[in-house]
């Protein structure tokens, strides 16, 4: 199974077009726990921006019904603290900018397919690694 994932995941790129980047080690991220945004066929929820937390985004979440703070060891999910890089699925991140709680974003580190869902502007505005 690794070894397809990885054959799935090698070719896809960022939202510049470029390889992927980590999103983040630690907490381990992402949909196969690459610690980047790859997504596939698997991925029913698009599991491809890369965000840091807020406080105010992890409360934004558990309103909706995604407790994304409360460790479930089951799953091997610590439970994200502000601060913390994830890979989120492009409808949350879409849901929370229409709400004005969306995180701010690292876009080498953002899948291309996200923008079947989000425009790069919108992105963009959110950029942690733009100057």
């Amino acid at each position: 199974m690794q070894d397809r994932v990885e054959d799935e995941t090698e070719e896809q790129k960022n939202v510049f077009g470029e390889p992927i980047g980590t999103c983040s080690d630690r907490p381990l991220t992402g949909y196969y726990r690459t610690g980047c945004c790859h997504t596939g066929a698997d991925d029913l929820g698009m599991h491809t921006v890369c965000v840091e937390v807020t406080a105010e985004f992890l409360e934004f979440s558990a309103s909706r019904g995604n407790d994304l703070s409360t460790p479930m060891p089951d799953f091997g999910f610590p439970g994200l603290e502000p601060g913390d890089r994830w890979c989120l699925c492009a409808s949350r991140w879409l849901e929370a900018l229409e709400a004005g709680k969306a995180p701010r974003v690292c876009l080498a580190a953002t899948n291309a397919a996200t923008l079947e869902v989000i425009d790069l502007e919108d992105l963009k505005r959110h950029a942690l690694d733009l100057s």
